[in-house]
């Protein structure tokens, strides 16, 4: 399509940028804005020349900086040679367009460029629709920019009205892919919606992964599983919601989801897009919030991330913070921290090396307790085969044959699981225990 060819918003690999990074009273008490939206620029493969800081009290409505600050970066952008910059405050239409047509190169600020990073990384055809949504409905407010062909009066057969004006059309045009994107998506989340009311029907415990973006969700969640989800040390290495069913020990059989990292002030149209893929964690019955225990700022980003399960209405569902990458601190070892009423609440681990899994696993389980139920139950010797059914849904602590050839097992399995398993042939409760 015409429009989308025409597209500015995406970024080259490689090219030639300038970082302007201004910093105003409500940032200066964010102690690592700076450096994240400079590592955020280096997650997209672009070639950073220089990063600049400006500070100012308020912005200003034409360029959102001073002119004088404008005509120096313009200086800069002619004798290096650059071919785009970027600037960390979101800035309006008409103040990019204004700074598009001053610096005489390619301008966007930060929320396009998780916009393009997002882009980059989305790999599920529902990943991409998301993506494309958000940059759609970006894009729909900065069509007036720099493009002079947009004012003139065209008509088209099949594609304008008399009289149209290419903005009209490509605002028209917009509007009309929005409209498919959102039907299309919500014929995935239909799809979804059905594998969580088979997930409930089942009374699986799930469990949902949270956390900044690059705390390593995705290595844990491989850990975890078993599974090959894509893991790198970048920001926003994983887009895509993953679920995975698993067996814990002491717990049995769960729902894993690993979740899109969250950063600060994450642009509203992406939480908005990603909304189905959020509910995973909305749904949980324990969220881990996984948090880079190496990190100096790990403080302020545990608040931002709390903020934001806030804002998707999972701040009341139970929480363990997940303190990872222990191999990264100095002679630390794994280890679990209680609050005042016995609740485990921390667990610090590695899940690069699986140092205090171990640990995690007990939290789990603690957690978890009210959803299971343990029980001694009797197998004649023609339901023997259903011990490797429980061993994949649930947990056998003990089990072993009596004198007539029957098993006696001590399980651990939801209430759901252990009421259908006992209406099986040659199955019988012998007691039953439920956690406190």
């Amino acid at each position: 399509m015409e429009l989308f060819d025409r597209q500015k918003d995406a970024v080259g690999q490689g090219e030639r940028t300038l970082l302007v990074y201004v910093e105003l009273p409500s940032t200066r008490n964010i102690h690592n804005a700076k450096s994240e939206f400079k590592e955020l620029a280096e997650s997209s493969g672009l070639d950073i020349v220089d990063i600049i800081q400006v500070n100012r009290n308020s912005a200003l409505a034409q360029y959102y900086i001073g002119t004088g600050k404008v005509d120096e970066i313009a200086q800069m952008v002619k004798e290096l040679e650059l071919d785009l910059v970027i600037f960390s405050p979101e800035l309006s239409p008409s103040q990019e367009r204004n700074l598009e047509k001053t610096l005489e190169c390619q301008v966007m600020d930060r929320t396009g460029l998780i916009l393009d990073i997002f882009a980059l990384r989305a790999s599920s055809f529902e990943g991409k629709l998301q993506v494309e949504l958000a940059q759609l409905r970006h894009l729909s407010t900065r069509l007036v920019r720099g493009w002079t062909h947009l004012e003139r009066q065209k008509g088209g057969i099949g594609l304008r009205g008399p009289g149209e004006t290419q903005l009209e059309t490509d605002k028209r045009l917009i509007a009309v892919r929005i409209k498919n994107i959102t039907k299309r998506l919500d014929k995935v989340h239909k799809q979804r919606d059905l594998g969580r009311k088979s997930r409930t029907k089942n009374e699986l415990p799930m469990i949902a992964l949270a956390g900044y973006t690059n705390a390593g969700k995705s290595t844990l969640f491989n850990t975890l599983t078993d599974a090959e989800v894509y893991a790198h040390d970048q920001l926003f290495a994983t887009l895509d919601a993953t679920i995975r069913r698993v067996i814990l020990p002491a717990s049995g059989e769960a729902v894993i989801a690993d979740t899109v990292g969250f950063i600060q002030d994450l642009p509203h149209d992406l939480v908005d897009a990603f909304k189905s893929t959020l509910e995973e964690t909305k749904r949980s019955n324990v969220l881990l919030h996984v948090v880079d225990s190496a990190d100096e700022y790990n403080v302020e980003k545990i608040d931002q991330v709390e903020e934001i399960i806030e804002q998707i209405g999972a701040g009341e569902i139970p929480s363990i913070l997940v303190m990872n990458k222990i191999d990264c601190l100095e002679n630390f070892a794994p280890r679990l921290d209680r609050d005042e009423s016995g609740r485990i609440y921390r667990v610090w681990i590695s899940s690069k090396t699986g140092e205090g899994i171990d640990l995690l696993y007990q939290a789990l389980a603690e957690q978890l307790s009210g959803m299971m139920t343990r029980a001694r139950i009797e197998l004649d010797v023609m339901s023997a085969y259903i011990r490797s059914e429980i061993h994949n849904v649930g947990y056998i602590h003990n089990e072993k044959v009596d004198d007539f050839g029957q098993w006696i097992l001590e399980i651990n399995v939801t209430h759901h699981y252990l009421s259908k398993l006992l209406n099986k042939k040659g199955v019988k409760l012998l007691w039953e225990q439920s956690p406190k």
